[in-house]
């Protein structure tokens, strides 16, 4: 008998020789021999299936860990890490300069983001981020979301280049012809004003204490009147195109696949009958 198998027999007359396959095993029947009971073929078949079930849970958990694992924050974000990196340097600003969502039934996320570090200047790779990270931030394209200032750290998600004003090393107030108070920034930061999408005499006073209010109170500031920067901004929608067109391809494909499906459903004859003639006398 070869190893793994197990003799027994039956309280009925069985051809010898006849194997009863259980799972993963074989029983060999022999005929001289009456006195086991199917007792004993319940006992090992339930055996078997408790050692599958056994497997199974095990191999359910550990795909239960990971998923937790990856749900519940147990790495370092994308910007986290970022942020790690750059600690060691100069003054620095990321800003959410792309983000996207790719599948139809599992969906995975990604974000890209512009950093500016003293004069340099830089966009990272699509860095894939998890689902509530996406959505916590869904609001904040072409914000800067982290911030350090004179050693001043800010995480409260505002407009590029907010953090340097009212700062005497990079500007100063001046006064318009109208009497108006607004920010410029010293020649030799032009590069840096540029980078961040400021125009001369863009930020005026008003706004300034409006985005410190805010920043103090630790809410997202989306310009004077709310409605410039941040994924609904005006301004954000001029400069970030590529996001928007993207967007709206997604949005068609989705109307596109629901058009089809519905078309498949209920674009043939809801009704057998119609068309047979059928009716009812008089």
């Amino acid at each position: 008998m070869s190893k793994g198998e197990r003799s027994f027999t039956l309280n009925h007359h069985l051809p010898e020789g006849l194997c009863l396959t259980g799972g993963t095993s074989c029983f060999i029947v022999g005929a001289a021999s009456e006195t086991t009971t199917m007792r004993t073929i319940r006992h090992s078949s339930h055996a078997l299936r408790r050692a599958d079930g056994i497997r199974l849970a095990s191999f359910i958990a550990a795909i239960g860990m990971a998923a937790l694992a990856w749900g519940c924050g147990s790495s370092a974000t994308p910007l986290e890490r970022l942020k790690a990196q750059l600690a060691a340097g100069p003054d620095y600003s990321i800003m959410l300069a792309d983000m996207r969502e790719e599948g139809t039934f599992f969906q995975s996320y990604y974000h890209k983001y512009q950093v500016v570090q003293g004069e340099n200047s830089w966009t990272t790779d699509w860095e894939q981020v998890r689902e509530n990270v996406y959505r916590a931030n869904a609001n904040f394209l072409g914000m800067t979301l982290a911030s350090r200032t004179a050693g001043a750290q800010n995480d409260v998600p505002h407009p590029p280049g907010y953090q340097y004003v009212g700062n005497p090393q990079y500007g100063e107030w001046r006064t318009n012809s109208s009497g108006t108070s607004f920010w410029a920034f010293y020649g030799q930061y032009a590069l840096m004003r540029d980078l961040f999408g400021l125009g001369y005499g863009s930020i005026y006073r008003n706004d300034y204490d409006g985005y410190r209010r805010s920043r103090a109170e630790r809410r997202p500031y989306y310009g004077p009147t709310g409605a410039e920067y941040g994924t609904r901004g005006s301004v954000t929608q001029r400069r970030r195109p590529s996001f928007f067109e993207r967007r709206r391809a997604r949005e068609v494909a989705s109307r596109q696949r629901f058009q089809q499906k519905f078309s498949n459903r209920f674009g043939r004859s809801s009704s057998p009958l119609r068309g047979r003639g059928f009716g009812f006398g008089k």
